[in-house]
């Protein structure tokens, strides 16, 4: 088995589409209508096989229920080049903050929410202190 995509519900498609579009640089790559109503929407980020579909339910579809605000689902993980960057753009555009970044090892971490309340991990590399200190002389100084 393979890993294939996550589904959401969502309760304002438009909405959401905004969000993962705009704030997350997702591209739709597929939609559909499914038989009692619902609609689906596939979405891709260039360069990542990962797929995030959004499912809206109709009140009449036996698919519907009452939201949740994401309980049922933990969070949806964005690999980021700059953690502390893209928390402060995502904020800056809309994004709810979750948990403001920070460090375990060598990976940064922080959480933004979706306007449905759903977390979004963002994680990267941290550069090693080694490739943070300014380079030094032979002497111990550093250079210039």
């Amino acid at each position: 088995m393979k890993y294939f995509y996550t589904g959401i519900r969502v309760r304002d498609l438009e909405r959401s589409l905004q969000f993962y579009r705009k704030l997350m640089g997702m591209r739709v790559t597929r939609r559909g209508k499914m038989s009692h109503g619902g609609v689906w929407v596939e979405l891709r980020n260039p360069g990542s096989p990962q797929r995030l579909e959004l499912n809206w339910y109709p009140t009449n579809s036996k698919f519907f229920a009452p939201y949740r605000k994401g309980e049922e689902l933990d969070h949806l993980a964005f690999h980021v080049t700059d953690v502390h960057s893209e928390f402060r753009e995502l904020v800056a555009n809309g994004a709810r903050p979750e948990v403001a970044p920070f460090r375990e090892e060598r990976y940064a971490f922080a959480f933004v929410s979706d306007p449905d309340g759903i977390w979004i991990e963002l994680i990267g590399r941290t550069k090693s202190e080694a490739e943070t200190k300014p380079p030094q002389s032979s002497r111990g100084g550093r250079t210039q």
